[in-house]
């Protein structure tokens, strides 16, 4: 019996009685390493192709044991460059203060949520480029997006319309990206910042959100989206639900239905107040639901006392629109 077995045995028959096992001490479970990140079987340290026997490290003498960890030791590092390792928190901090710092070169404002599938073709596109040109205009503030294809890409388009400042917060791999660098197609690179955390990234667009003085215009605007913009969605309304956002001054959050795209939602959380899982008007008091261009405009400008004088929206008509796919335009 090796060393490392008769010493397992002897705690064992020591302490097993004491904590309720019984013949602890006819079977020794070796030591195995699992990693948390995906690995190759092949770079398997317990069980898969190519592993090695259970136990071989710990029955080997000391040179082979030196030998066999080094090759771990290489394998590891092998295995790291399958994917982003983050090494230390430091790394997710130093992200952070990164986006705080840039939140703070180009002022905080609008920040929008939303799809970055739709094409430029679909009216949901033309009506967010409108919607942001004249959110800028009428809270004279900088636009935030996630600097993506889609309605990010709409929402940028309509604050250069307006000749406001436009910040992004990217992320190195949209779904429907239209590339899979890191650098945006014709944003100057100093207002803009490729993430490589999506908390950093969060935090971040949350800063740009929050009122740090009662002269600050901002809103949150969530577009039609998927998953990633009911992620965003979700968490910003749970934020303002435990007043982590808008404890002191209130920030807007305007949910833009259109065309119904949202209608299936808003009845599930319906179905969440009967069932008792949210509070009757708990929903409706965290955003501002718009079906309309329009009707977001006029809610922040009363929201913000602006005068109905400086209310002058060059907005399309709203019209209807069939149900259109965005894969089909």
């Amino acid at each position: 019996m090796s060393m490392e077995a008769a010493a397992a045995s002897s705690v064992g028959a020591e302490f097993g009685p004491a904590l309720g096992f019984r013949n602890i001490h006819r079977r020794t479970l070796p030591y195995c390493w699992r990693p948390r990140s995906p690995r190759p079987a092949s770079l398997s340290l317990c069980g898969g192709w190519g592993a090695r026997p259970r136990g071989a490290i710990a029955a080997a003498s000391g040179d082979q044991r030196r030998r066999q960890l080094g090759e771990l030791e290489a394998e590891a590092e092998a295995g790291s460059a399958l994917g982003p390792t983050r090494s230390s928190p430091r790394e997710v901090r130093e992200e952070m203060a990164r986006c705080f710092d840039l939140v703070r070169r180009l002022g905080r404002g609008a920040v929008y949520l939303g799809s970055s599938r739709v094409p430029p073709t679909h009216p949901h596109f033309l009506q967010t480029t409108e919607l942001a040109r004249e959110i800028a205009r009428l809270l004279d503030c900088t636009t935030w997006t996630g600097a993506g294809p889609g309605l990010m890409d709409a929402a940028i388009q309509g604050a250069l319309e307006a000749g406001k400042p436009v910040g992004g917060l990217k992320i190195a791999k949209e779904a429907g990206e239209w590339t899979s660098s890191g650098f945006h197609p014709y944003l100057p690179p100093e207002t803009y910042l490729t993430c490589r955390f999506f908390s950093a990234r969060k935090h971040g667009l949350v800063d740009a959100a929050v009122r740090s003085s009662p002269t600050d215009r901002t809103a949150v605007v969530a577009l039609p989206g998927g998953v990633g913009t009911l992620d965003e969605l979700f968490e910003i309304m749970a934020l303002i639900q435990l007043e982590r956002i808008g404890s002191a001054l209130p920030v807007p959050f305007l949910l833009l239905n259109y065309d119904s795209y949202y209608s299936k939602l808003l009845d599930f959380l319906n179905d969440c107040q009967e069932w008792g899982t949210v509070a009757p008007g708990e929903v409706e008091s965290l955003w501002k639901v718009c079906d309309g261009n329009h009707e977001a405009l006029e809610y922040l400008a009363e929201f913000y006392n602006v005068p109905a004088d400086q209310r002058n929206y060059q907005i399309s008509p709203q019209l209807k629109q069939h149900r259109t796919s965005y894969a089909a335009s």
